[in-house]
């Protein structure tokens, strides 16, 4: 049962290219029997659907709001990646009435939540040889609709998350099929990205590409379906997105250096992970040349809470609102 006592709860939103979660939180904990699920299609932004939630649940003025944004966040502006949305701070409060207002990105928000998940929901899928030391930098990667990541470093102020926009940097490639297929697709879109592969919308476009039907996307649910039917080119469409993922995981780890683990978030990485051992997940991940032994200390888990962004906000405003 929700108290309209004002002030008592805060409002979090994790928006995602599809769809868009709110749920609130009370004293920092995620309250999950509030979380709700909106479709974006057909709206034209974030804030209808922050009133409508709140009218639903019969609550007014809000202790705090904290939005995740799958896009660009500036000055407390976010800009939707694979959504027309701009996503202001200001706006937020004046929608929800709280006096505190976060806008992060949301594999910011999936950073803040490392610590605050259920243990049985982070799934070690390579280990690492070494030990972290306490307070290590860790590193996430989401691979939902789009794809991003996130270091995760602990300072004595407290945890520092920095945002990025990892998915927009370039396709590794290094055979001359990955460069064939990169060619392909920067007549379609200029510049080919490590997005344009390693995402949800990726490996549609991958299959499109190497079936020979580029005009009729076929979803991904079905190219995992056929690729647990054994059909040809989905297997080759799941080696290329496993490939392609470990390289640019790599690139990631070598950039940022997680000796506290890399943690793997979003639906189309959680999909293709029964995958990985034997499309060669580790080796493409490891292949650093002299660095392959270092690559090898880090540990690779997978996050199966899909509220993590949800938990994350409710962390980082409850850090927000602590006095200094």
């Amino acid at each position: 049962m929700i108290d309209p006592t004002p002030d008592r709860y805060m409002l979090l939103a994790d928006i995602g290219g599809t769809n868009t979660r709110v749920a609130l939180a009370e004293g920092g904990r995620l309250l999950p029997e509030t979380i709700r699920r909106y479709a974006n299609a057909g709206r034209p932004a974030l804030y209808p659907i922050l009133a409508e939630y709140m009218r639903t649940e019969g609550i007014t003025d809000l202790a705090g709001a904290c939005v995740a944004a799958a896009g660009p966040v500036r000055d407390g502006v976010a800009t939707m990646t694979n959504l027309s949305w701009v996503i202001e701070d200001h706006a937020v409060a004046q929608v929800t009435g709280a006096g505190t207002v976060a806008v992060l990105n949301d594999l910011q928000a999936q950073g803040h939540a490392l610590g605050y998940l259920a243990p049985q929901m982070v799934r070690q899928i390579l280990p690492g040889t070494a030990t972290p030391a306490a307070g290590a930098s860790r590193l996430v990667v989401g691979v939902g609709t789009g794809f991003n990541a996130a270091p995760v470093h602990e300072a004595p102020g407290g945890r520092v998350v920095p945002p990025s926009e990892s998915g927009h940097v370039t396709l590794p490639c290094i055979t001359e099929s990955d460069f064939a297929l990169k060619r392909y697709l920067e007549a379609k879109h200029v510049f080919a990205s490590v997005e344009h592969v390693v995402s949800g919308r990726g490996i549609e476009r991958v299959y499109a590409y190497l079936a020979g039907h580029e005009d009729a996307i076929t979803p991904g649910s079905q190219i995992i379906a056929a690729l647990e039917a054994g059909d040809r080119v989905a297997r080759q469409a799941g080696q290329l997105f496993v490939t392609m993922l470990g390289r640019a995981m790599g690139d990631l780890a070598l950039t940022h250096l997680p000796f506290g683990g890399i943690y793997l978030i979003g639906g189309a990485a959680r999909g293709f992970v029964p995958w990985f051992d034997e499309f060669g997940f580790a080796d493409a991940f490891r292949a650093k040349g002299r660095f392959s032994d270092l690559m090898a200390e880090f540990s690779v888990s997978v996050v199966e809470d899909d509220y993590a962004a949800l938990t994350g906000c409710a962390a980082y405003l409850q850090n927000l609102r602590k006095p200094r």
